[in-house]
């Protein structure tokens, strides 16, 4: 019996020329298919270079200080010579005596370094004051310009270069004035809540995984178990916060608050919760990359395992978690990608936007590093945005920092097996 072909399948080339015609078409289709993939690349990196240059734009640059009273006229030799106990004779002799009791309460001066003295001169008593501050563009192209603004604002201003993204602005606390601002309580603040995250998230989201891939039977319920991990994966994470915020802060106060360790002076909106917090919101991720990475490890490893004797456990330990470790840390470091620059879910749980006391415990209020860049982008200074932006990039270095660390732990490992 005979078949008949449909046109469609006889429309194949036959003839040389049609063969070469058919091989240039598809070349130029594949062509143009990674042209339009490159082109998604060189976009991200236009737009991940347009979002550096903005930060580095505001976080440098010219900016007109003026005094209130000059240094000169403080000792008869410049400041920076001066020891730690003639800086604080200077401080005693120019402030008032309360303020020199609080700050004597706060920290005595005879423990100050001669760093920390010469800061509090410049605040308290030259009241050294930014009035206006100019982009890292303006200051390389403007200089002349710069000038002549700062003398129109103020005949006695200074123009100095400023990087605000300077030693002692990780060392220092937050100020109310930009000038003296620091980070180093929302950084301290930041690396207990992720270290927590961490330390919470990471056992429970690699032991689940390890149950629905290796125990779990394939039932209704643990495929409806399945199905909302992957959706919670997908909740707006302000979701999490209100969540956190009914059951950390409120129903469990009394654990998270410290009081049952005998903790008087916290409530319930301490780094626990929301470290607590920020672990259900990464735990779908970690459960469902480490799923995946289970998942791919080959069954034949598992079948040799069992062939030589050993339990289910033996072959998990042994076999199935050093060939899945890789990969289990590529979704750990995704999830800790994503725990680090979370800002909603804290904000509800109760972070502080302005605190000076560093955290010293679990059970201590405290603020993260985005909190505390939305905090001084929403003032209308000038000088709180530069701030900010040194802010930023103190934050893409603990991100690039905590990575790097998990990626080497990663290759570490990926080597060993």
């Amino acid at each position: 019996m005979s078949i008949e072909l449909s046109p469609r399948r006889t429309s194949m080339p036959h003839t040389d020329s049609e063969i070469k015609r058919n091989v240039i078409v598809r070349r130029r289709i594949g062509t143009l298919w990674r042209t339009l993939f490159l082109s998604c690349i060189v976009l991200g990196m236009i737009a991940l270079g347009l979002l550096l240059f903005r930060v580095l734009n505001d976080a440098g640059g010219y900016v007109a200080i003026v005094q209130k009273v000059a240094p000169a006229t403080l000792a008869d030799r410049p400041l920076a010579e001066l020891s730690a106990g003639e800086l604080a004779a200077i401080v005693k002799a120019k402030i008032s005596k309360n303020v020199y009791n609080r700050l004597d309460r706060e920290q005595p001066f005879a423990q100050r370094s001669q760093a920390d003295l010469l800061a509090l001169i410049e605040e308290r008593v030259v009241q050294v004051r930014i009035i206006d501050s100019w982009t890292l563009q303006e200051s390389l192209f403007n200089r002349d310009a710069i000038e002549q603004a700062a003398k129109a604002d103020d005949p006695t201003a200074v123009v100095q270069w400023r990087w605000w993204f300077h030693p002692s602005f990780l060392t220092e606390p937050m100020n109310s004035k930009p000038e003296f601002a620091g980070v180093r309580t929302a950084l301290l603040g930041s690396i207990w809540v992720i270290l927590l995250t961490i330390l919470i998230a990471f056992p429970i989201g690699v032991c689940a995984a390890i149950y629905l891939e290796e125990y779990a039977v394939d039932n209704w319920l643990n495929r409806l178990i399945r199905t909302n991990i992957y959706n919670l994966a997908g909740v707006p994470s302000i979701i999490y916060g209100m969540l956190g915020l009914a059951i950390f802060v409120r129903t469990l106060e009394y654990y998270t608050s410290g009081a049952f360790v005998g903790v008087a002076d916290s409530n319930g909106r301490t780094i626990v919760s929301a470290a607590l917090t920020m672990a259900l919101l990464v735990l779908p991720l970690i459960i469902i990359n480490a799923q995946e990475a289970i998942r791919a490890v080959p069954n034949s490893l598992r079948m040799a395992s069992y062939g030589l004797g050993a339990t289910k456990w033996q072959t998990i330990w042994s076999h199935v978690l050093p060939q899945a470790v890789p990969g289990i840390l590529t979704g750990t470091i995704l999830a800790m990608s994503r725990a680090i620059g979370e800002t909603a879910p804290l904000i509800v749980v109760g972070a502080s936007t302005f605190i000076v006391f560093d955290p010293s415990g679990p059970f201590s209020k405290f603020t993260v590093l985005p909190i505390q860049i939305y905090d001084w982008t929403s003032r209308p200074e000038q000088t709180f945005r530069n701030a900010a932006a040194a802010a930023i990039l103190v934050l893409l270095a603990l991100l690039l920092t905590l990575n790097a660390l998990a990626i080497w732990l990663r290759n570490r490992y990926r080597r060993s097996t």
